[in-house]
């Protein structure tokens, strides 16, 4: 299909983004920003956040893993489940009760303004890695269906794209990303929905028929149990649990969204009903994943892994299904870069500059700093896409929760040791705990070998990571004195 006219497409998609940013972002104010005048509506939010949950690593990493890892991903999935009811009677409590703009200020009042910083600081570093190799994945396809042909370098698309994100997140923030999250979810559900129906119907298959096909090829299998395995179902699903409890209840990013509905109660529906939803979803990306590979067998197609969907949607399907998928995957993109930079502005403002303890400054000064914020991250995203084409990960849904796994187990050991003891730590030695954890973590996977055999260390990681927290912050810790 013409590049020229998939361009056009984006660009048309783009414009009614940006008019529903500019309708839903009038009037906006640092307020609407940050957490969307707490007057959110939670089905929208629910909606939107399942396009956020998934990303376009997701829509390209999960079914192109189909060949190698069958539906174990689902085992994970699974663990989802236990980690959003975490959030839904255990975090939204917490966070409702204290009434927080940003999630990290209970780390403040909790443990210490030391640790608070550290939780803020621990956010914005795995958010930053994980929402640019996100972008780099979809941006790296954009690249190569389209921006080539027009001899655009790899550095101008990624700028053009920030732009776009730029310009609709601006004003708003929160308040216009809970509408556009609901657009771009439904762009990309109805997406994978005609893909599956298509290749369906060109291989003449019903929905059984293919599910047998996909099992004689071994593609269905979803519970392992070797449990020296990485893919062990207990391994996952525990994984799958604290996955979800710290990359949603402990990230400002998702909570900032489920804090700007109106009451607990709605802010709860919005989770269960979007954690029911997901894994809906996700088992249609497996079994979409089954589908590629069947059809690519069928037209000798050799691409595997995050090269499939696109290798077989842009070359080997009508235009009209080419260009579905490209707004469907620009649809996968934006929830996940325009939620991040706005996250992100919000806690570098609130949490690190302090702007809202600031008695000095106006609302108008204010608002000039939170822009400059969004600008500067924009920037940031650009310099790390550019890392991220250069590191070139062939999977980068393995490399997205390994980053994570590093990233947030400090974040679910502070949190944990804050709801669980009644202990006092202290705060001065508690950035060197939070670091020293990540490093601890880095050489057990480094030399998992050497100490322990064939026992494989795969995404339960993140859960020793945030054990080790604790551990650490338990010896920094003594008994709270009554008052």
């Amino acid at each position: 299909m013409s590049p020229l006219l998939l361009f056009s497409f984006v660009i048309g998609y783009f414009l009614v983004l940006l008019a529903v940013a500019w309708y839903t972002g009038r009037n906006s104010n640092n307020h609407s920003f940050f957490i969307g005048n707490k007057n959110s509506n939670w089905m929208l939010v629910a909606f939107g956040m399942v396009g956020t949950s998934l990303s376009g690593v997701t829509f390209v990493s999960v079914p192109g893993a189909v060949a190698k890892d069958s539906f174990a991903y689902f085992q994970i999935t699974l663990g989802y489940l236990i980690g959003y009811l975490m959030i839904a009677y255990i975090l939204l409590p917490l966070y409702y009760r204290l009434n927080l703009t940003s999630i990290y200020h209970y780390l403040s009042t909790r443990l210490g303004f030391k640790s608070y910083k550290t939780g803020s600081s621990f956010f914005i570093l795995s958010r930053v890695l994980g929402a640019t190799a996100r972008l780099y994945l979809v941006v790296n396809i954009l690249q190569e269906a389209i921006l080539n042909s027009f001899d655009i370098p790899f550095w101008a698309t990624t700028l053009i794209i920030l732009v776009m994100i730029l310009l609709y997140t601006y004003e708003g923030g929160v308040k216009t990303i809970v509408y556009t999250d609901t657009l771009q979810t439904s762009c990309m559900l109805l997406g994978l929905i005609i893909c599956v129906v298509y290749m369906l119907t060109q291989m003449n298959l019903g929905f059984t028929e293919s599910l047998a096909a996909m099992s004689q090829k071994g593609y269905t299998k979803i519970f392992f149990t070797d449990p020296n395995s990485k893919l062990f179902f207990i391994k996952q699903i525990i994984a799958g649990a604290f996955i979800t409890a710290t990359m949603t209840g402990m990230d400002q990013e998702m909570m900032q969204k489920n804090i700007s509905v109106k009451t607990l109660k709605d802010s709860q529906k919005n989770v269960l009903s979007m954690a029911a939803v997901l894994i809906g979803v996700i088992l249609l990306f497996l079994f979409l994943g089954g589908l590629l590979y069947l059809y690519a067998e069928q037209l000798g197609v050799t691409a595997i892994g995050d090269k499939i969907f696109p290798t077989i949607a842009l070359n080997h399907m009508p235009p009209f299904v080419s260009v579905i998928f490209i707004i469907a995957l620009i649809s996968a993109l934006f929830p996940s870069a325009d939620g991040a930079i706005t996250a992100l502005t919000s806690t570098f403002c609130i949490d690190i500059i302090g702007i809202q303890r600031r008695a000095d400054l106006s609302e108008l000064q204010q608002k000039k700093i939170r822009q400059r914020v969004h600008l500067s991250f924009a920037a940031i995203f650009l310099l790390f896409v550019m890392v991220f084409k250069w590191i070139n990960d062939p999977s980068m849904i393995g490399l997205l929760l390994k980053i994570a796994a590093y990233t947030y187990g400090p974040l679910l050991g502070l949190f944990t040791f804050g709801i669980l003891t009644k202990r006092s730590v202290n705060d001065s030695l508690v950035p060197y705990i939070c670091m020293s954890a990540p490093i601890i973590c880095f050489l057990l996977d480094n030399y998992q070998k050497l100490i322990f055999g064939s026992f494989e260390l795969g995404l339960e990681l993140l859960l020793i990571n945030g054990m080790i927290t604790f551990a650490g912050l338990l010896l920094i810790s003594k008994k709270k004195e009554l008052s």
